[in-house]
């Protein structure tokens, strides 16, 4: 994983109403964690910070030069406004040159698997054991030419040298099954709105010889 040099600013203003001073001055508020040191509060450039972050992924490492001394930062915690999607504050952690973290890593599904086939995800990410600076990214799963009735556990993940796997080795994060039929999806789906409370309404047709209201009109 590539690391981010973003400059920061330490900030001595706290609350709702400096956060958005800072927001307004195209900065986001954050904080650094770790090391059983005091928290450091930070504003960040809001441009530089959100690429990093997308290019990074959700455990991006940033290498933030805080007035002049530079600290490792390891994204934990991003907060975002649900309707403009800007990012409101970020929580990190603080972290050193070939230390150890624990971090959870998505999955990426590649190929296609056998025709009339389900593929569900059952677990998007696992969490790993990972030298700070040698986070991966994602890991690559291939479903190419999968059956149904194909399972993929944790433990069958391909994990880079130096990675340790933390969850269960037998956590299902793949079931490859049989694609639902149409009577099978229709039966559901019926089966919901009535949970729902949902009724249809039936078209009354009328019988042989009634005129309908169209053709009263036509006449």
């Amino acid at each position: 994983m590539a690391t981010e040099k973003i400059a920061a600013e330490t900030r001595t203003e706290f609350g709702k109403g400096a956060a958005r001073r800072i927001r307004r001055d195209n900065q986001i508020p954050a904080v650094i964690y770790g090391h059983g040191n005091d928290p450091i509060h930070v504003k960040l450039p809001t441009h530089a910070t959100t690429m990093a972050l997308r290019h990074g992924g959700a455990n991006a490492l940033l290498e933030l030069n805080i007035d002049g001394q530079t600290q490792l930062a390891l994204t934990k915690q991003v907060q975002v406004d649900p309707i403009r999607r800007l990012i409101e504050h970020i929580d990190f952690v603080a972290v050193r040159k070939g230390e150890k973290v624990t971090v959870d890593v998505v999955i990426h599904l590649v190929g296609e698997a056998a025709k009339e086939t389900l593929v569900v995800t059952e677990n998007a990410t696992i969490q790993v054991e990972a030298e700070a600076t040698h986070i991966p990214e994602y890991f690559e799963i291939s479903v190419e030419g999968l059956e149904s009735g194909t399972q993929i556990l944790a433990n069958q993940v391909q994990l880079p040298e130096g990675t340790t796997l933390l969850s269960d080795e037998e956590l299902l994060i793949v079931n490859i099954t049989d694609a639902p039929t149409t009577e099978e999806i229709e039966a559901e789906l019926e089966e919901a709105e009535a949970e729902a409370g949902i009724e249809k309404d039936e078209a009354e047709v009328p019988e042989v010889g009634e005129e309908t209201a169209e053709d009263k009109t036509e006449e």
